[in-house]
């Protein structure tokens, strides 16, 4: 493998997952940062990173009683602050939030893992988003018949699942209640 513990690679790129440091920033009792970004890009470029994450959803889904893989997804979409520094060609203002930066798009299974993402500007409209979350779901688990979606993505993105065989629902809020509350649904994937 080389000079490095291929254990010490994947917890440098682990801490540097999970603090957001810069690669020059990761701690000295690790293997050096060019080393740690060698193998991180070559594990991106490869598809190794997607394997592994395929793998370690497969594994938790089946220890919750479920199938390895989903049946049905939940897209949403959500506004990110970015720094004033961010290029200015991959941010954008969210008219509807009036709030200036990137929109990150998720889809995940019914138990919350991630199934898909998308990082547009945040002047992509949802229904973009969502039509590059579907396409990205029916290639990546193709077992999806079923999605759920807010009122943010209208008509476009129910017939672009149609397409690729994924029904897409359109859940709306209860009026009467205000802030996050989840809609309770009988769930199958």
């Amino acid at each position: 493998m080389g000079r490095y513990e291929l254990r010490e690679i994947v917890n440098a790129i682990l801490y540097q997952a999970r603090t957001g440091c810069q690669w020059r920033y990761v701690p000295h009792d690790l293997p050096p940062a060019s080393a740690v970004y060698y193998y991180f890009a070559l594990w991106r470029d490869d598809g190794t990173d997607q394997t592994i994450h395929d793998l370690l959803r497969w594994e938790v889904r089946e220890q919750a009683g479920r199938r390895a893989d989903p049946s049905a997804v939940v897209l949403d979409t959500q506004t990110v602050h970015t720094s004033i520094n961010a290029p200015a060609a991959t941010t954008g203002l969210d008219a509807g939030k009036k709030s200036r930066g990137r929109k990150r798009g998720i889809a995940t299974d019914v138990l919350g893992l991630l199934i898909a993402v998308v990082v547009t500007a945040a002047s992509v409209h949802d229904n973009a988003i969502g039509q590059a979350l579907l396409d990205r779901v029916h290639t990546g688990a193709p077992t999806v018949t079923k999605a759920w979606v807010d009122a943010g993505f209208k008509k476009t993105v129910v017939e672009h699942g149609a397409g690729l065989g994924i029904a897409v629902e359109v859940v709306e809020r209860d009026p009467g209640v205000t802030g996050f509350v989840p809609a309770t649904k009988t769930l199958g994937g």
